[in-house]
């Protein structure tokens, strides 16, 4: 079983890499979702339909959704600094 290493990094399996088609250098990204995290790797419709079970709220625009994104992201680089 992989363990995460003091630098937070994690080694995968080379059976699941050989099987997944997955190579050193190739991009990746984690989605965080209840508590789990997902390994995506990129590349065109690889990610397809790895969110489907998140609903979306019709109260909230696109618009919205991107604004507090962008404030929540702010407010944290700015505790992040308070902090250093």
């Amino acid at each position: 079983m992989p363990v995460l290493s003091p630098k937070r990094q994690v080694t995968l399996p080379k059976e699941l890499c050989d099987r997944l088609h997955v190579s050193p250098g190739d991009e990746i990204d984690f989605v965080e979702s209840e508590g789990r995290i997902t390994i995506v790797k990129k590349r065109m419709g690889a990610s397809y339909g790895v969110l489907k079970h998140l609903k979306a709220n019709k109260q909230h625009t696109d618009e919205d959704s991107l604004l507090s994104t962008v404030t929540r992201r702010q407010s944290s680089a700015k505790s992040k600094r308070r902090a250093a």
